[in-house]
């Protein structure tokens, strides 16, 4: 596997709104962020000044939501802190078990994201608004019709591609959709040159355990934080 730049992966948001996701950002200055029903993430340089976070609260809107996880700059002492949370960025190393047949697995279109939108409601997976699909494929298993499980693609840093939203009903869990779904969005962003990578909170031993079994190692820790703009 030809070897990809990881230090894109530091900046995983302003990567993706200044590259892949730019006909789904907002721009204003050196700040960026997504379109509002895509996604809160937003980010700003590495070692902004004043006038960036102004810039980024102009594109948010008094009391606007910005996840800001791959931010080490604290905005403003007026932005009021939101929620912190503890995580680590892991990438796909090449290696780890099969995940097995995906034959039930189907690609989620405009059609089911009332369906994506329960089942993330009921899951919690992590972020997900109601155009988060337009940032890459979604794919998920169904159960007599009804959508049980899901996974897609989300941030699209150079060379990478994240997955995310990885969620199974609760009656529908222990038969393996969740490693069939990452299993077969793998194959995806490797038929086209790029390689997996993903986000998961430190709490969820269970997601962890999962993604090491396919071949995912922690590339370093991360801090999820989200603030509200004044």
């Amino acid at each position: 596997m030809a070897s990809r730049d990881v230090t894109v992966l530091d900046d995983p948001v302003g990567a993706s709104l200044r590259g892949h996701h730019a006909h789904l950002a907002r721009r204003l200055g050196a700040a960026v962020t997504y379109q509002p029903e895509v996604a809160t993430f937003s980010a700003v340089s590495a070692d902004p000044d004043p006038q960036e976070w102004a810039d980024l609260a102009r594109l948010l809107g008094r009391g606007g939501l910005a996840d800001m996880f791959s931010c080490a700059a604290a905005p403003p002492p007026d932005w009021e802190p939101v929620f912190v949370l503890e995580g680590r960025q892991m990438t796909w190393s090449g290696g780890g078990a099969g995940a097995g047949a995906a034959e039930d697995v189907v690609e989620l279109g405009a059609g089911s994201v009332p369906e994506m939108l329960d089942l993330v409601a009921r899951t919690r997976p992590g972020p997900f608004r109601p155009r988060t699909r337009e940032l890459g494929a979604y794919l998920g298993v169904r159960d007599n019709g009804a959508l049980v499980a899901m996974a897609g693609e989300r941030l699209r840093p150079p060379g990478w591609t994240e997955i995310s939203a990885v969620c199974t009903a609760p009656g529908a869990r222990g038969r393996g959709h969740a490693a069939r779904l990452v299993g077969a969005l793998v194959t995806r962003i490797l038929a086209r040159g790029e390689r997996p990578f993903l986000h998961v909170a430190e709490a969820n031993t269970g997601a962890i355990a999962l993604y090491e079994r396919l071949g995912f190692e922690t590339r370093k820790a991360v801090t999820f934080r989200g603030f509200r703009t004044p």
